[in-house]
């Protein structure tokens, strides 16, 4: 299968999120999975856990570049 990417986070370039809302790391090429803390749906990102709230806050656009091959 195959993913386009859309944001990255800020603070952790290395994790990113597709169109459907799929959370990503890049280095190990495995998908993050949506965990409960209490009542809080998040990721945990590097070790820590982060609400969708917000991580919301955090994401920004990945630009597009224009690849000459």
């Amino acid at each position: 299968m195959s993913y386009s990417y859309i944001w990255y986070i800020d603070f952790a370039e290395n994790y990113v999120f597709t169109k459907e809302g799929r959370c990503f790391n890049l280095l190990t090429g495995k998908q993050i999975k949506q965990c409960l803390h209490g009542y809080t749906v998040g990721y945990n990102i590097k070790g820590k856990f982060y609400s969708l709230k917000t991580l919301r806050t955090h994401l920004l656009k990945i630009k597009k570049t224009n690849c000459p091959f």
